[in-house]
């Protein structure tokens, strides 16, 4: 019974062989459909979303050639119907993965572009631009003057954004006492709006998880070397 099964299939082969090299319609798309068998095969073994779909666009290429010439309906109203989803697919993660390049490089400039979205205030010295245990409800940039973070004596520089880190606390309540070493020009921003601009441009959110993951890395590094609980403290709000 083996054996006339093989002889079957043999022969099949054979004249499927001979029919493909004789017409070179049928060569043409039976290579495009092999083709096409290869992309889905090293679709399967792509991590990366962006080359996956290129894959799967190009195996619906091949697939169609394959409708058209051999023919076969049923092969070409699938591949119509994938490619456009596909293509449209590919393109899109293309340009967010541009995007989000764009906004890595971008990200230290997000202060510029953000100052637009803030309210000007001024205080003198020795005022408290917000206190420990305090709610947090704005974001700060100091534009000019010096002021200092009182718990863990560290002064805050013209140009610095602070108070982000009580912003995405679970408690949302400020870390440390910030107060002005001399006259200051603070600009701020409403947590409302600082939310909606990280979630819209990730420019801003780059450089918060940037500012983030910076003063959290200095707090453990100050816990490391006073390892009291009474000395772990914020650096920035």
């Amino acid at each position: 019974m083996f054996a006339g099964l093989n002889n079957q299939l043999s022969d099949l082969a054979t004249r499927t062989a001979a029919d493909v090299l004789a017409s070179p319609q049928q060569l043409i798309a039976h290579l495009a459909m092999a083709l096409a068998v290869v992309m889905v095969m090293a679709g399967a073994l792509t991590r990366t979303m962006v080359p996956l779909r290129w894959l799967a666009a190009g195996s619906n290429v091949g697939l169609m050639i394959y409708g058209v010439l051999h023919p076969s309906v049923p092969t070409l109203a699938i591949a119509l119907v994938l490619l456009p989803i596909n293509v449209y697919r590919a393109v899109e993660i293309t340009r967010l993965t541009r995007r989000v390049s764009r906004a890595e490089v971008e990200a230290d400039q997000a202060g510029l572009w953000l100052k637009p979205y803030m309210k000007l205030r001024k205080y003198k010295a020795g005022q408290t631009l917000f206190r420990k245990d305090d709610k947090a409800e704005h974001l700060y940039l100091l534009v000019d003057g010096q002021m200092e973070l009182v718990e863990i004596g560290k002064p805050v520089e013209p140009g610095s954004i602070l108070g982000e880190i009580a912003l995405f606390s679970p408690g949302g309540l400020r870390t440390v006492t910030a107060r002005c070493i001399s006259a200051c020009a603070v600009l701020q921003i409403h947590e409302s709006t600082v939310k909606q601009l990280y979630y819209q441009n990730p420019s801003f959110g780059f450089h918060l998880i940037d500012l983030l993951v910076g003063r959290l890395s200095a707090d453990v590094a100050r816990a490391q070397s006073q390892p009291s609980p009474g000395n772990e403290k914020s650096s920035s709000g």
